[in-house]
């Protein structure tokens, strides 16, 4: 299998692929927007509750497309290795948290997100390219002190995969092409 027909298609593949969770005292989290797709059919699947997890990166002031750190609903992680004057840092959390409110409200309504201490956590998303946001994600998950964490992806760069692999209990892919550019490119009719 080189290429996956859709996000359904994704999400019937993973959901079998995790079906050792199914029952389990968990929460499926899904990378908005293209995660939404692949994690409801996941979660109806395993019996768990979905969730979204919102994240967003903190750009550079001198060039918002390089990331110097992420902001979610409650943290915020800055790379302690690039100057930047806190007080950028402080308002543009604030901006971007925001954001972050607003599109929760829009997708979840005045519904609290769910806790993670101690339950299963499966992140779902339609793929990773290239891990940045997958990594705050993640770190974001940790801090509530999950008894386990999973990624669950229809594609992935085999380079990401290993590197995720280091950051939580398992890593569930369907393909890592060896010329991967884009999550598109493999996912057909999206």
């Amino acid at each position: 299998m080189d290429m996956l027909l859709n996000r359904e298609e994704a999400a019937d593949l993973l959901a079998h692929q995790l079906e050792k969770y199914k029952n389990q005292d968990g929460v499926v989290l899904a990378i908005p927007r293209g995660g939404v797709p692949v994690a409801a059919p996941i979660a109806r699947y395993l019996n768990m509750p979905l969730d979204l997890v919102l994240v967003k990166k903190i750009g550079h002031p001198a060039n918002p497309e390089f990331a110097i750190g992420s902001v979610s609903l409650d943290t915020i992680t800055i790379d302690s290795t690039i100057n930047v004057p806190e007080t950028y840092v402080k308002a543009e959390a604030e901006r971007v948290r925001d954001k972050l409110k607003g599109k929760y409200k829009l997708f979840m309504g005045d519904r609290a997100p769910l806790a993670l201490h101690g339950k299963v956590v499966i992140i779902v998303d339609d793929g990773i390219a290239t891990g940045k946001t997958l990594e705050a994600t993640i770190e974001l998950v940790k801090a509530n002190q999950p008894a386990k964490i999973i990624v669950a992806v229809p594609v992935a760069p085999l380079a990401v995969i290993k590197k995720v692999e280091q950051e939580v209990d398992e890593v569930v892919c369907l393909l890592s092409p060896p010329s991967f550019q884009a999550v598109g490119s493999v996912l057909q009719r999206i």
